[in-house]
């Protein structure tokens, strides 16, 4: 007999009408849709047509009222909805639902007098703080559209998000706080952007912050005062209500992190979103409304923290933790396991960059198993992780912790998906019969297990396959790029903004619009656990044989001393290429030592064929994005560079790099190992450790 999860999974594919259908249900319409699902055709600007689909296609609905509105009037006001918990200035702030909608009421009717109006786009540049969240909620009451950008980026991203939405408001703050570091000013990104861009946005609202303060204030120039705007509003009993949109209205866009060209507009629409999020909050996060507790802990310009710091636990009427702060430096590495502690947290979604930084600065757990020894962490039921791979021993240290402090039967649970899905695609289902409306007890059917290394098995509505370069199906247990049937499951895009064109090109002309390209490899096993290897232009051809950077950096990461590695291909004469690693270490084990000890792993995990032509071990040298993903496109870049004596010669390095300076790090360390090996790298036992 078949898992609940493969039988949920089976429904929503066989027969998404009845099954979308009825999760619509749980939700507030303002005009029920009389369908869950519609094919359609979608022309191109050449006079092409491809199929298309649209979810719920004659509804209306607001999701704020979903949020907000209608737990108040069911009599929840007085729930906790947001735990704002901010290290970095010593505050902490709880808000209940009926303060949360008396806020965003205010600051909806704001907007409205500030000329934004339904399907105006109202762009959010803004620290994790409460105006963050409340902003969003009101753009969305008025049926606009919001744009949130990290609020880290420097003016050129900044300004092609601007030039490439229109904006008609800004949000912004006076500063960001970026852990111990000195408050960062916001006034010179924004500014430097709204010049670079050829839209000129009339108005800019600021939330101004005592750690720093954007002054002088310019209202000649459209600039103004939140705090202010919000005093007048209440006096004056300004207020906005919920405007509904149709169900294929766009509510946000959502720039991906891309680590070439310009970004994409993920245009994310009203009903698919909510329905979709409500269920996948309850069914996979086991978070169901009051009393319930979620931390996800990433920023509001990542599609995570939109779906599950904000959307999801809202539409469920449970809370949600805010958190301005780092894993580690603020103060130390017990930051999270204390939330989890303080708020009674059951569910916590992070970055599995995150724990490797809580690793290496706790790396005996100490704080963890203070805090559970106490029985702190009793609440927590799951840890799950996205954003990148997760390596089997992260995954395996974290089980071992959770079985002994967390609540019984709590998991690891590794998930895999993306901005453009809006959702997990793949994953263990924490309720896993809750999507055939069963009771929501898990004593007859537990969980699927985890299986470290697997991102888990497919959520509902995403048909996820396996295809060679043809687009021709594989076997179970074969590598090879990793696509989707359409439809997509409702939280996922149907389009990019005002761009079709390249949303077709990019994502369906591949494989003739038979498969969405999700430009991931992997296999998929014989028991249907989805693994993901690497970017399909991660993929290292040896001898043709095809190599994944995950399968590699998996084996090289289950040395114990091994902290992290970042594996690219580097021309070879002979294989055209070969594997070379970048590694590092939580220890200071003798190079040839640790070399010796990787190959062995190595070998014994992949095969020979997989040996490393090189390796270089040292700290600060892996180059990631804002939300945690490695760059291994501009170590690779350096590194053919190099290989053609060509190291200092510029690569580029895309706006979402976290930290530019690793770049250089990496060029250093990459300098000296080829000045070790005269130029070349075809010996393995030559290196640099710095």
């Amino acid at each position: 007999m078949d898992h609940p999860q493969d039988e949920v999974h089976r429904h929503s594919l066989e027969d998404p009408e009845s099954f979308w259908g009825h999760q619509a249900e749980h939700l507030h319409w303002h005009k029920k849709p009389s369908a869950a699902l519609a094919k359609t055709k979608k022309s191109l600007k050449t006079g092409d047509e491809h199929d298309h689909w649209e979810w719920f296609p004659d509804g209306e609905i607001s999701t704020c009222y979903n949020c907000l509105d209608r737990h108040v009037l069911a009599g929840q006001g007085h729930q906790p909805a947001i735990f704002y918990d901010s290290p970095v200035t010593k505050t902490k702030q709880t808000f209940t639902y009926k303060q949360l909608l008396e806020e965003v009421e205010t600051f909806a009717g704001i907007l409205r007098e500030q000329g934004v109006k339904k399907g105006d786009v109202v762009l959010v540049y803004m620290p994790m703080i409460p105006a963050a969240l409340i902003g969003i909620l009101a753009i969305n009451r008025l049926g606009a559209i919001h744009a949130v950008v990290f609020g880290g980026f420097a003016s050129g991203a900044l300004a092609q998000r601007i030039e490439a939405s229109r904006p008609v408001v800004i949000l912004t703050a006076s500063c960001g706080i970026d852990g111990t570091k000195a408050p960062a000013s916001y006034r010179d990104f924004v500014e430097g952007a709204v010049r670079a861009s050829s839209w000129k946005t009339p108005r800019t609202i600021i939330w101004q912050r005592e750690e720093l303060r954007w002054e002088p204030l310019r209202p000649n120039l459209g600039e103004r005062q939140w705090q202010d705007l919000v005093k007048d509003a209440k006096a004056r009993g300004v207020k906005a209500d919920c405007v509904p949109v149709r169900s294929t209205d766009g509510i946000y866009i959502i720039y991906t992190s891309g680590t070439t060209g310009l970004p994409k507009g993920v245009l994310r629409e009203a009903a698919g979103h909510a329905v979709g999020l409500h269920l996948s909050i309850s069914y996979k996060f086991n978070i169901h409304g009051p009393g319930d507790v979620m931390a996800c802990f990433s920023d509001i310009g990542w599609v995570v923290s939109h779906s599950y710091t904000l959307y999801g636990p809202l539409l469920t009427g449970a809370a949600s933790i805010l958190y301005e702060g780092k894993p580690v430096g603020t103060p130390d590495a017990s930051a999270f396991w204390r939330m989890v502690e303080e708020y009674k947290v059951n569910t916590m979604f992070t970055a599995p960059t995150a724990l490797r930084a809580i690793r290496k600065d706790d790396p005996e757990n100490k704080h963890f198993t203070q805090i559970g020894k106490r029985g702190g962490l009793k609440s927590l039921k799951a840890l799950f992780l996205a954003g990148e791979r997760s390596e089997p021993a992260i995954i395996t240290m974290y089980q071992d912790l959770l079985k002994h402090y967390a609540a019984p039967g709590a998991q690891v649970i590794d998930n895999w998906w993306s901005s453009e899905s809006g959702s997990p695609i793949s994953g263990v289902a924490l309720v896993p019969h809750a999507g055939k409306h069963r009771k929501t007890d898990n004593k007859d059917h537990p969980p699927i297990d985890v299986k470290p290394g697997s991102a888990g098995k497919p959520m509902p509505g995403f048909d996820v396959r396996v295809v060679d370069d043809d687009g021709n199906e594989l076997p179970r247990g074969k590598m090879g790029n990793i696509v989707m049937a359409t439809p997509l499951a409702p939280t996922a895009f149907r389009t990019l903004w005002e761009d079709e064109e390249r949303f077709f090109k990019g994502y369906l002309k591949r494989f003739d619009g038979k498969w969405v390209d999700t430009g991931d490899a992997g296999w998929i096993d014989e028991k249907g656990y989805i693994h993901i290897m690497a970017r399909s232009d991660d993929i290292i051809n040896v001898a043709a044989h095809r190599l994944s950077t995950g399968t590699l950096e998996q084996a090289i990461t289950s040395h114990p001393a091994v902290t992290e590695a970042c594996v690219v291909g580097i021309p070879d004469a002979l294989k055209g290429q070969m594997p070379f690693a970048f590694v590092a270490t939580s220890s200071d084990i003798p190079a040839d030592e640790l070399l010796a000890e990787i190959q062995k792993l190595v070998r014994a995990q992949v095969g020979a064929i997989a040996s490393l032509g090189g390796l270089i071990c040292g700290k600060g040298m892996i180059p990631k994005t804002r939300s945690g993903k490695t760059l291994r496109r501009v170590l690779r870049e350096l590194l053919e560079n190099a290989v053609h004596g060509e190291v200092d010669k510029p690569v580029n390095v895309p706006s979402t790099v976290e930290d530019a300076s690793v770049v250089e790090v990496a060029r250093e360390n990459i300098r000296l190992y080829f000045k070790d090996k005269g130029g070349k790298h075809g010996s393995i036992e030559a290196r640099a450790k710095l």
